[in-house]
């Protein structure tokens, strides 16, 4: 047994956690909070080590549930000492930048945005609109988020006939290019018609536009252009001239001037309620606006002034330093405004000063970002109004107690047995919280092909979901008494995937199927459950013969419909996820010499089978240990007449 499956959270654990804070200095530095499996729950600075840790497992009830949360999961603390605050800073946030823990996520990208992003990671970089941002390729670069996505789609259309970019995630074909080669809207990337480093070099000339550069660009391509004609080289300098024009177009459809001088500069204001803060960057470059961030954060009672203060850190932090204008002007006095100037300046490499301006034209820009600000609140507040309204009208519709603020959607999907898997996706307040999905296979032994059991699936799919409850229930444990305790994060076990309403996709056999596996657990008295019948609508509840009275266009059967989509959607995806996978490899099962393990050698290195399929044998011959017949062979069996 590992030593560490004996080790307590040090909450629980105070001898451990006594001596792990005393071997902690009183001086500036990084603290690192870890979990049980050594992974950084949470990184901090503090001007006073021992003083900021000491802070977490002091008077607990002071303390946030998101913050409690992470406290319960620490198992051990380590620190980095620095000379002074500012280093602190500077290291807190590389450490944050290569860690990405998960507690230090402030913000939430507002999903109604999206951003442009560059695949910087792969040898020849893509650039396309998404509207997701965290969690991917470390390598890849995000820019936004854009207001406009009308205006962003042309914009980058526009940079596409500008620049000649790579056009496809895939070559059309897989020994000649295509026609964006032949009319100059793409280098040949699929064919290596133009090396990398020049390739990144127009890249990084569409990053500039990206940026808000334009103008630093401009002054480029006119030196360029200026070389050109001095070498009497006129195709290239016209060539240039056009794409002058062009970016100045697009500086006229995105700019909005402001009566200001030409300094770069961001603006920041926030916006409150009881639940939320509605952070909003206006980024002025050269006295123009070129760009509108929006940030929604949960309100967790500190000050404004706190937090624009973890804002400005937690933005900064993850731009790069030419993206940090040389004045950030706020709608109040920041508490560390001298030290956040420091570490801002050492990033930009220039003097970079933080205001809050009470007078003159800056405070009128405040104003125009709090009135954006404002807005941004009063449209979450009419969305959470009105998902509301519909939970509440679900509550009568079933007669529920309580309005159910999680609710879950169970579906599942195959081809005549084939494959079969199930889904389980959440919606909590109205809106669905991805990270709560969940992808299930189907394994009973009564589901095969050509024996498609749609009722022992869902069976399978509720047993599954809710057979620790039901562990719960045998140990004691009052499962009402449990869900009244949501409040808490700390009570255990925890209640917070605990679901207000299930709900099945299919009508009253899903319904049965379901009811009997929750029998089985001794849960059917404890879960709200109803189904949606695809074919006429129908909302069924346990032990009703008939469907529930309820119009088509109730809020309530909307709410229903929309998560049964959703469910159908994700079950639907999931399955043509295992379909491709299982006919991907028994096609390279075919290939003589091909075993499992050069199939997932061949995956990893090329991605697809697409992709090997398109190879040419001195790319198969660069697998590691694949060896030149058996290169041979796949090239042969891809490429026979």
């Amino acid at each position: 047994m590992d030593i560490k499956d004996d080790l307590q959270p040090l909450i629980l654990d105070k001898k451990r956690l006594d001596v792990c804070i005393s071997n902690i200095p009183n001086q500036p530095g990084c603290y690192l909070m870890l979990d049980n499996d050594e992974r950084i729950l949470y990184v901090g600075k503090s001007k006073h080590l021992i003083k900021r840790v000491k802070s977490y497992f002091n008077r607990l009830n002071d303390h946030t549930p998101r913050i409690l949360l992470m406290v319960k999961q620490i198992y051990d603390i380590q620190f980095i000492v620095t000379d002074n605050e500012t280093e602190a800073l500077t290291l807190e946030s590389n450490l944050i930048k290569s860690n990405k823990p998960y507690f230090n996520v402030l913000l939430k990208d507002d999903k109604k945005y999206p951003y442009v992003c560059i695949t910087w990671s792969e040898i020849y970089p893509r650039i396309y609109i998404t509207r997701k941002r965290r969690n991917r390729n470390i390598g890849d670069k995000y820019y936004g988020p854009f207001v406009d996505v009308t205006l962003l789609r042309n914009t980058l259309a526009l940079i596409k006939n500008i620049f000649p970019l790579r056009q496809r995630p895939l070559p059309m074909y897989k020994d000649r290019t295509c026609l964006n080669y032949s009319i100059k809207r793409c280098p040949g990337v699929c064919q290596g018609k133009i090396m990398p480093e020049e390739y990144n070099l127009t890249l990084k000339k569409v990053e500039m536009i990206l940026q808000g550069r334009s103008t630093e660009l401009e002054q480029i391509l006119i030196s360029k252009m200026n070389e050109f004609s001095r070498r009497l080289e006129y195709e290239s300098a016209l060539l240039i001239r056009d794409q002058l024009k062009s970016i100045k177009n697009i500086g006229e459809t995105q700019k909005m001037t402001l009566p200001d001088s030409s300094i770069s500069r961001d603006v920041i204001s926030i916006a409150s309620d009881s639940e939320n803060n509605s952070i909003q960057f206006f980024q002025m470059r050269s006295g123009k606006l070129v760009g509108r961030l929006g940030y929604i954060s949960k309100n967790t009672n500190e000050s404004s002034e706190t937090i624009l203060q973890k804002t400005i850190e937690e933005h900064y932090s993850q731009t790069d330093a030419v993206e940090i204008p040389l004045e950030i002007l706020t709608q109040y006095e920041i508490p560390q405004e001298k030290l956040l100037s420091e570490w801002l300046s050492t990033l930009k490499g220039r003097k970079v000063k933080i205001r809050n301006p009470k007078r003159s034209n800056k405070a009128k820009i405040i104003d125009l970002v709090y009135k954006n600000a404002r807005y941004e609140l009063e449209r979450i507040q009419r969305g959470r109004e009105k998902h509301l309204t519909s939970l509440e009208d679900l509550a009568e519709l079933l007669e529920l107690s309580l309005v159910p603020r999680r609710i879950e959607g169970y579906d599942i999907s195959h081809i005549q047995g084939s494959d079969p898997v199930g889904s389980q996706v959440v919606f909590i307040d109205g809106l669905p919280a991805k990270q709560h999905y969940r992808k299930y296979k189907i394994q009973s032994d009564f589901v095969s092909i050509g024996n498609s059991n749609d009722y022992e699936s869902i069976r399978e799919l509720i047993r599954r979901r809710f057979r620790r409850w039901s562990k719960f229930k045998a140990d004691g444990f009052n499962i009402q008494d449990i869900v009244g305790m949501k409040a808490s994060v700390l009570d255990s076990p925890s209640a917070g995937d605990w679901p207000d309403l299930v709900m099945i996709d299919g009508g009253k056999g899903q319904l049965s199927a379901a009811i009997d596996a929750l029998t089985e657990l001794n849960l059917h008295e404890d879960i709200n459950i109803c189904s949606l019948a695809k074919k006429r609508e129908e909302v069924f509840i346990p032990y009703r013969k008939s469907p529930v009275n309820t119009s088509k266009d109730t809020p309530a059967l909307l709410v229903l419909r929309r998560l049964r989509n959703e469910a159908h959607r994700f079950a639907v995806t999931f399955h043509k996820q295992q379909r491709s996978k299982r006919m991907t490899r028994s096609e390279l099962n075919n290939i003589p010499g091909v075993g499992p393990k050069r199939i997932k050698q061949l995956l990893a290195y090329f991605k697809s089978v697409e992709a090997i399929q398109m190879a040419k044998i001195k790319d198969l011959n660069s697998v590691p240990g694949l060896g030149d017949s058996v290169a041979c062979s796949i090239w042969d069996y891809f490429n026979k007449e």
